[in-house]
């Protein structure tokens, strides 16, 4: 089966070790991915690491939300620090016109805090939302879809995009999605605004042990379903635990011919077809 892992983060300190052989294992299982950058560096390293493939093996660039601020991340026992970035829109559109760039990502708001001083924490979103804004303005430039990240933010996040739609309706494609949800979270009413919206959903390996996307599942148009990993998180059973990689997509896919009560077959060539289309690829 052909799969395309839509989104995953080789680019980072996960995958220093190993990163070709991850690469080679799921290309020679004939799934091909979409490394997605969180901010400048990250973004740079995935089109370095694209451009050592000559198929299978697509970048987004983009400034993830918490990427505005200094953060750690910790997984399976190894930890690595981020400093903080300031958004400069040039250094991003260079980076997006190179070929191998297939999207603006991961881009988006994220209000999961703890510890900030309410003051403080009002400027902070007020930031993302503007950087967000920015960032969804020179993907429409560039003609390239955006992968939105969204956690404990529909309100604005809906908000800002009925906004940039209503703003934007004669220049976004309408036979086609325009972005995708990352790592869909949500509930399904809320899927069904984004998918009015002309956005596509992702889901990850948290559909191997949670059922709360199930009827979404069920019930969902089948051309704005997409899967990923979100490696190195999010890894699927029967692997959690352990780091998440491009391989692993096939599980997800699995589970959603489960849940549709289709072949595997059929599911990986209905979300392989909506990457490709929403990507642009060949």
């Amino acid at each position: 089966m052909k799969l395309i892992d839509t989104h995953c983060h080789l680019n980072l300190p996960y995958f220093k070790d190993d990163i070709d052989e991850t690469i080679h294992r799921a290309l020679n299982a004939d799934i091909e991915m979409v490394v997605v950058g969180t901010d400048y560096k990250s973004s740079k390293k995935g089109l370095e690491i694209a451009n050592r493939y000559q198929n299978g093996v697509y970048v987004a660039v983009g400034l993830h939300p918490e990427s505005l601020e200094d953060r750690t991340e910790q997984e399976n026992g190894d930890k690595a620090y981020f400093s903080a970035e300031e958004f400069n829109a040039d250094i991003y559109q260079q980076l997006a016109k190179f070929p191998r760039v297939v999207a603006v990502g991961e881009i988006g708001l994220d209000y999961f805090r703890h510890n900030t001083a309410a003051h403080d924490w009002e400027l902070i979103k007020q930031k993302q939302r503007q950087v967000f804004r920015e960032q969804l303005e020179f993907a429409l430039q560039l003609g390239l879809p955006v992968i939105i990240h969204c956690r404990q933010a529909h309100d604005d996040m809906l908000s800002l995009l009925t906004d940039f739609k209503n703003k934007y309706r004669q220049l976004l494609p309408t036979e086609r999605s325009w972005g995708v949800l990352h790592c869909f979270s949500g509930d399904e009413n809320l899927a069904w605004h984004y998918f009015n919206l002309g956005l596509s959903i992702s889901f990850t390996g948290l559909i191997t042990f949670s059922k709360n996307w199930d009827s979404l599942i069920r019930k969902m148009p089948d051309d704005r379903l997409l899967i990923e990993t979100d490696a190195p998180f999010m890894t699927p059973e029967p692997y959690r635990g352990k780091r998440n990689e491009p391989l692993l997509v096939s599980y997800v896919a699995k589970r959603l011919a489960d849940i549709r009560g289709v072949s595997a077959e059929r599911i990986a060539a209905l979300t392989t077809a909506n990457a490709r289309s929403l990507f642009r690829l060949s």
